[in-house]
């Protein structure tokens, strides 16, 4: 079986409507994916790091109920695990504050056993952090090198809107070590300050990675595939929550890649057909998610 594999950060969120939590449960962006990723079977290992503390324990009971090796996690002894407040608005998006206890030394592990055309999600601001950055980039070229498919997703929040600029080379390394670039047309807006695609395509993404997907809620998919333009509708719903869609949208592509047995060769030359078959597996994903805050629980 393919492998998948997440690099990425872990909290604990604590959701909250009208001033009173309602719900708690761990997170993170590709943490989210690769929980969905378990729960239907699939081979996952997550690369992150927690605190030693009773969050981290309830989240490493978590992943392991879920079907998620834990064997490369990085566990900081004093530390606490972070914490995100999640704060729900009339139209059920969340707006978020975070809490960090991290050390100066972070993320030390193992490279893991990775074989050609197995998958590894990455993105956020954790595949952005400079502090990080010197183990990131390291595992993400091995991972390149071993013939893995490199799935980015951009997931950028606008609190880091006033770090774009210095982060534009880290950018650019992400996007040319990519196979596939996700992002939202807020995450594009915030980054480029617009969400024209075929621009973005064109300027910034195709030299490296020539697929380009953008995910635009009740308004479908955009895909940019070797210069080729697709659009999807969505599905019309009203959503409970709009809290891991995207994750959840990851998750269904990812699911898709390995369902229809689509490989780096396949990756290359991917018909309407196919990418159809595939956008419906994310929009299936993210729909999910979007009618219940339970169903990342």
């Amino acid at each position: 079986m393919r492998k998948i594999f997440g690099i990425g950060e872990t909290v604990y969120d604590i959701l909250f409507r009208k001033g009173k939590p309602i719900a708690a449960v761990p997170g993170g962006s590709v943490f989210n994916g690769l929980i969905s990723l378990g729960r239907v079977g699939l081979d996952c290992t997550f690369i992150t790091e927690i605190g030693d503390d009773l969050v981290g324990q309830t989240i490493l009971d978590f992943m392991h109920e879920n079907g998620i090796n834990s064997r490369y996690i990085s566990c900081y002894l004093g530390k606490k695990t972070a914490i995100s407040l999640a704060y729900l608005d009339d139209n059920n998006d969340a707006h978020y504050s975070f809490y960090k206890d991290y050390p100066n030394n972070r993320l030390d592990f193992e490279l893991p056993e990775i074989a050609p055309n197995d998958i590894v999600a990455f993105g956020a601001y954790f595949a952005l952090n400079p502090v990080l950055k010197p183990k990131v980039r390291p595992f993400l070229e091995y991972a390149k090198s071993r013939g893995a498919i490199l799935y980015y997703d951009l997931n950028f929040r606008s609190n880091h809107v006033h770090e774009v600029d210095q982060l534009r080379d880290t950018f650019k390394e992400n996007f040319e070590l990519a196979d596939i670039v996700r992002g939202s047309h807020e995450d594009f807006i915030n980054v480029f300050g617009h969400d024209d695609i075929r621009q973005i395509y064109e300027r910034y993404t195709s030299a490296g990675c020539s697929i380009l997907i953008c995910t635009r809620g009740d308004n479908g998919v955009e895909v940019i595939d070797r210069g080729q333009d697709f659009s999807f509708s969505s599905r019309p719903i009203v959503p409970v929550s709009t809290i891991g869609a995207g994750d959840n949208f990851n998750a269904g592509m990812i699911y898709g890649l390995v369902k229809e047995n689509i490989g780096r060769e396949n990756l290359e030359k991917l018909t309407l057909k196919e990418w159809s078959e595939l956008i419906g597996y994310g929009i299936e994903f993210g729909t999910e998610a979007c009618m219940s805050i339970l169903k990342i629980m």
